[in-house]
């Protein structure tokens, strides 16, 4: 596989690690995630108001629980955020 699928994979991966069976995370897991796969991207989570407004804004579906379409809208956000520091060079601006 390319770099680039290899990365998918993992983002995959990553999810059903933490997803289970289910194939969906609670907010606990979804904290879990984001402060042990992306720390050094985002910030830990600490607070609750933190958590469940992020949640909130993830949950498109309102069903309490991300899917895996609406995990991947959190790492397309977070890689938009972070590709102006990971490539000082580019010029999207």
């Amino acid at each position: 596989m390319s770099e680039l699928e290899n990365g998918m994979a993992t983002i995959i991966r990553v999810f059903h690690r933490y997803s289970g069976e289910k194939g969906k995370l609670k907010k606990t897991e979804l904290k879990a995630l984001i402060n042990n796969e992306m720390s050094h991207f985002v910030m830990k989570i600490q607070e609750n108001a933190i958590l469940d407004e992020l949640f909130a804004d993830l949950d498109q579906n309102g069903d309490l629980e991300i899917d895996f379409k609406e995990f991947v809208t959190l790492i397309a956000m977070v890689t938009s955020a972070c590709h102006e520091f990971l490539n000082p060079d580019s010029s999207d601006n």
